[in-house]
């Protein structure tokens, strides 16, 4: 286990370095980066872009036609071309593609992300001020999806074709019908003030004076907080899971040596939870790093806007709108490390719930 744990770990970084080439030209190529953001900016009369690459343009040396012929973007016609080569400058673009993807993979090496185009400060600050919203969020949705879809699962196994499971089937559909960001506006009508209660915030994870509060009362705010928004990624989750759960304690409850058990003499909760829980749970268990990477990346967003969360996936949606290169890199580094560390978890993991599985004797 640990030579496979150690070749896992080697491929880290080629893999890491294969997603951030094949992103970074695919993007760097695109029409729409932030020259272009500039631009459009400038032709709209905003003064604030204008004050920003205003010290650069004198520096700028004069421009001849051929140089003004390669600084064509959409919408510059009218634009001095020396506006137009302080804002390639101020972005980096003055320098040809190979030597700022060079450039990027050389600083990345030294975990050196940049700094934000738009809100002048490093990626690192960034990510680490948004880094505990998404983890909170991530967390404390999957440890209720968790609490919540197993112990639901295996009721369900036991009792296939009773009356509670179909109603507990019915409950599950609506949950799965039902969209994340539908119930929490629902939950911002009904418990925030919306039309009925006034029972818990609308916005952000601490309240003005979280900082006054004692250890006990920080604790308490920081779960009124979170109350809602956890609530409302557990809705979206726990169904899948729930059948999950409960389709493989079927498959194993018709196995072969669960009727041996039973033949044996053994009551119904030493077969369940000694000789089917640990084969039923392998997928379930050991599929929670990947479960974690969902919420933590892409189911949280929606929740993340609806109640003004300042999370990583709110911060690398608006850096893809606006073209923040440097924090879009930065963030899908982080996002592809965070991944395949989390993958070696879940093979790790796997040998945990099944000591049977070796990894060792897998060809590579």
């Amino acid at each position: 286990m640990l030579r496979y744990i150690a070749r896992r770990l080697l491929l880290i970084f080629p893999t890491l370095v294969g997603i951030i080439t094949i992103n970074f030209f695919i993007v760097q190529l695109a029409p729409g980066g932030p020259v272009d953001q500039m631009i459009a900016n400038l032709t709209g009369q905003n003064v604030e872009a204008t004050a920003r690459i205003a010290g650069a343009v004198d520096a700028q040396p004069q421009l001849d036609m051929a140089d003004t012929a390669r600084t064509q973007y959409a919408g510059a016609q009218g634009l001095d071309p020396e506006l137009i080569a302080a804002i390639e400058k101020q972005f980096g673009f003055d320098r040809p593609i190979h030597e700022r993807y060079f450039k990027m993979v050389k600083d990345y090496l030294t975990l050196d992300f940049g700094e934000s185009y738009y809100q002048n400060r490093p990626v690192v600050d960034l990510v680490i001020e948004r880094l505990p919203v998404s983890l909170s969020l991530g967390f404390w949705s999957l440890i209720l999806i968790y609490s919540i879809s197993i112990p639901l699962g295996i009721a369900k196994a036991v009792r296939d074709g009773t009356r509670f499971d179909a109603w507990t089937s019915g409950v599950i559909f609506v949950g799965y019908a039902v969209p994340g960001f539908l119930f929490a506006v629902f939950l911002i009508v009904l418990f925030a003030g919306g039309s009925y209660f006034d029972w818990f915030p609308l916005k952000g994870l601490t309240s003005t004076n979280f900082d006054d509060l004692s250890f006990f009362g920080k604790i308490v705010d920081y779960f009124w907080h979170l109350a809602l928004p956890v609530a409302s990624l557990t809705i979206g989750g726990f169904a899948m899971l729930t059948m999950l759960t409960k389709n493989c304690f079927l498959e194993e409850l018709s196995k072969q040596f669960v009727l041996t058990a039973r033949a044996k003499g053994l009551n119904q909760r030493r077969v369940l939870y000694g000789h089917v829980f640990r084969n039923a749970m392998l997928i379930v268990i050991a599929g929670f790093p990947a479960a974690f990477i969902g919420i933590l990346f892409t189911s949280a967003l929606l929740i993340e806007v609806i109640f003004s969360l300042d999370g990583l996936g709110l911060l690398g949606f608006e850096a893809t709108l606006r073209r923040d290169y440097p924090i879009m890199f930065g963030t899908l580094f982080c996002f592809t490390f965070i991944g395949l560390v989390m993958q070696l978890v879940g093979d790790i993991t796997y040998t945990f719930v099944d000591p049977r599985i070796d990894f060792e004797t897998r060809e590579t």
